[in-house]
């Protein structure tokens, strides 16, 4: 073999990788523990609960663990996509920008054991304001009071009545023994709006338990009314 042969040889093999491969296991893990970690704090601080129910509000189509892990790296976000998607719709990500992850559902596999358990993917994402684009200025739209009530109680689960009375200066009250939710006479849009969102809340969450206690539902059903209440432009303050 003369001297030159060496010189190909050696270009023809490959290159072995320097880099350490990218631990997306440990990643993924990261971001579970980072989600966790925003979770204990939201619910042991109301400053926190109500941040991130205004971030939920905004992403009601994300689960909870994505909307903590955005509340955690981007809580100011208004629109997010990935950087595919943001190319494809014409808008280019600004440089230098850095992008926050989320999990992505992935497909389900079946364990050693026998149980099926959902495997996630890590998704790079970049807020609105981290491109080029402008953000849409959304005309001032004026909801009429009656049209949002209606749609408020469209499908009650359970049947509407009004009270003139209501225990606890209560605006509204759902009655678990007699399936019914009672509405106080003389109120407010607005007040209506809250009190009942609740209520109707708690008549949901009965119809998912069988042991339904209206105290252990108190926290979700709170929740639900704020974020109901967020999203259609009705005073949480």
């Amino acid at each position: 073999m003369s001297d030159y042969d060496e010189i190909i040889e050696s270009k023809s093999k490959p290159k072995e990788n320097h880099f350490p491969k990218k631990d997306w296991k440990a990643e993924k893990n990261s971001l579970f523990e980072t989600a966790n970690s925003a979770a204990v704090d939201t619910v042991y601080s109301g400053k926190n609960l109500r941040k991130y129910l205004e971030i939920q509000s905004r992403f009601d189509k994300y689960s909870a663990t994505n909307v903590l892990l955005i509340m955690s790296q981007k809580p100011e976000a208004t629109q997010i996509k990935d950087y595919n998607s943001w190319q494809k719709a014409g808008v280019t990500v600004k440089k230098f920008e850095k992008s926050f992850s989320i999990l992505e559902p992935g497909k389900e596999y079946k364990t050693e054991s026998g149980d099926i358990r959902q495997n996630f993917n890590i998704k790079k994402m970049f807020d609105i304001s981290q491109t080029t684009a402008e953000p849409e200025e959304k005309p001032e739209v004026h909801i009429d009071d009656k049209l949002l009530l209606k749609a408020l109680i469209h499908k009650s689960p359970v049947p509407i009545q009004m009270a003139d009375h209501l225990e606890f200066n209560r605006g509204a009250f759902y009655d678990h023994e007699k399936e019914t939710l009672f509405v106080l006479r003389g109120m407010s849009a607005p007040d209506i709006f809250r009190s009942v969102s609740k209520e109707l809340a708690f008549a949901e969450l009965a119809k998912t338990r069988s042991d339904y206690r209206r105290s252990e539902c108190e926290f979700p059903a709170y929740c639900a009314s704020f974020i109901l209440c967020q999203k259609n432009g009705i005073d949480t303050k």
